[in-house]
């Protein structure tokens, strides 16, 4: 029969044998997540690098053509400065003279409106007959043709 002492060793010796299969066991598996990272690391860096050279070959053809479109903003800046300026000049040259116009055509017309002319094709009636009523009626504050009151 066993002592205490080696029935205690014997239980120690059983821990530790499972104790090393159970670290071989997660040592085998840790060897295997490790070549398995380095097999996705070799091959990610087959794939990443053509892409890599990708991005800058796109990086450098963008950036020609904002150059170029910055060109043809500058271009439309200055038209656009340019249609400002002959804008302004027209505006000066046409829309005087044309505002000038109207309004020498416009007080024609009125002038001739009241003179009984039928340029607007109605007559409009002139505000005299009421002034000479008013001021031969004697009404206060009237004006006849005169200018003054009363007469």
């Amino acid at each position: 029969m066993l002592t205490a002492g080696e029935l205690a060793g014997l239980i120690v010796a059983t821990f530790w044998a499972i104790l090393v299969c159970f670290m071989a066991v997660v040592l085998v598996k840790l060897a295997r997540l490790l070549v398995e990272t380095t097999k996705m690391v070799s091959e990610l860096s087959d794939r990443v690098v053509p892409l890599l050279e990708d991005v800058s070959r796109t990086v450098a053809e963008t950036n020609r053509q904002l150059i170029a479109v910055e060109a043809i903003t500058d271009n439309v800046k200055d038209v656009s400065g340019n249609m400002v300026k002959i804008t302004g000049v027209a505006s000066t040259l046409f829309a005087g003279p044309v505002i000038k116009i109207s309004a020498l055509s416009h007080g024609v017309r009125a002038a001739l409106a009241r003179r009984g002319g039928r340029v607007t094709g109605e007559r409009v009636p002139s505000p005299r007959p009421a002034l000479d009523a008013q001021a031969s009626r004697g009404e206060p504050g009237s004006r006849g043709l005169s200018g003054r009151r009363g007469g």
